[in-house]
């Protein structure tokens, strides 16, 4: 049964990792800022720069302020860490992350908290392969999405049908339960987190419809993808989980031992506002 949106909506955290992008941030979070202001949500954004390699961190900054909280690193340490740092400063009851870059459309924010809300789910997917969505995607882009997608479906059983476009909604006790146990740092760490939730019985997972126009100079992916060294990582990355989710049961409760703690990375149960910091 759908749920009637709450009149008085909750807080929402909105994550962006950012590497390498000093020619484009800075206008990247006026947009989402921009658009956020528009609707009925209650919001932050926190912006994470996964490594100080140019002047990403000296453009965003200029931007910081109570509603923009810039965090940064020296070493860069992959997308799925930057999220999850972002994650863990989090004040939000609703925590999302969308990739920087313009490649999907900022109102989609605004629609996946909707579906949270309309279908009080637990995580909310932005889908690429959702019937309404707006897609301009190359051929050889949606033959590896077609790949990847049928592999994480017989690996995991996760239902969705689109787990790597880089736009989630999640509740964040979803968060809370899951992040302690989670280990990829990079391109699989999507997967990672759904399955698990998933696991852990959160099964209110749905999609919602996105607008996606891919940026040809964000990628380097061409006919020969499968011999690229990010797609290589991010399979072995997918082996892993499923070893540890099917074989080691290394995300269950009965395992809490064994998982990896880095005090930057532990979620902040009580919510509280975070200043925002450079380390």
């Amino acid at each position: 049964m759908h749920k009637k949106p709450s009149t008085q909506p909750k807080k929402v955290s909105i994550i962006i990792p950012a590497y390498k992008q000093e020619k484009t941030i800075f206008e990247d979070i006026k947009s989402v800022d921009a658009t956020m202001a528009l609707t009925r949500w209650e919001y932050e954004i926190i912006v994470v720069v996964d490594g100080f390699l140019d002047k990403t961190f000296d453009e965003v900054k200029k931007l910081a302020g109570p509603r923009i909280k810039v965090f940064g690193y020296e070493t860069n340490k992959g997308k799925g860490y930057a999220i999850r740092y972002g994650m863990v400063r989090a004040t939000g009851y609703y925590i999302s992350f969308i990739d920087a870059g313009m490649d999907i459309d900022r109102k989609g924010v605004s629609m996946l908290l909707e579906h949270m809300e309309w279908y009080d789910a637990d995580i909310i997917v932005g889908s690429k392969r959702h019937p309404v969505s707006r897609v301009s995607y190359p051929l050889v882009r949606r033959i590896y999405s077609e790949v990847y997608h049928l592999l994480v479906r017989i690996l995991f059983d996760i239902p969705v049908k689109d787990t790597q476009t880089g736009l989630k909604v999640f509740k964040r006790e979803v968060l809370e339960k899951v992040l302690p146990r989670v280990l990829v740092k990079n391109f699989a760490f999507d997967v990672e987190i759904l399955s698990v939730a998933h696991r852990l019985g959160f099964k209110k997972i749905y999609e919602a419809p996105v607008t996606v126009v891919w940026d040809s100079k964000n990628s380097n992916i061409g006919l020969t993808f499968i011999f690229e060294p990010n797609v290589r990582a991010m399979l072995l990355d997918t082996a892993a989980i499923f070893y540890r989710l099917k074989i080691l049961k290394y995300y269950d409760d009965s395992s809490k031992r064994k998982w990896i703690y880095d005090k930057e990375l532990e979620m902040r149960v009580n919510t509280g506002e975070l200043s925002h910091d450079k380390i």
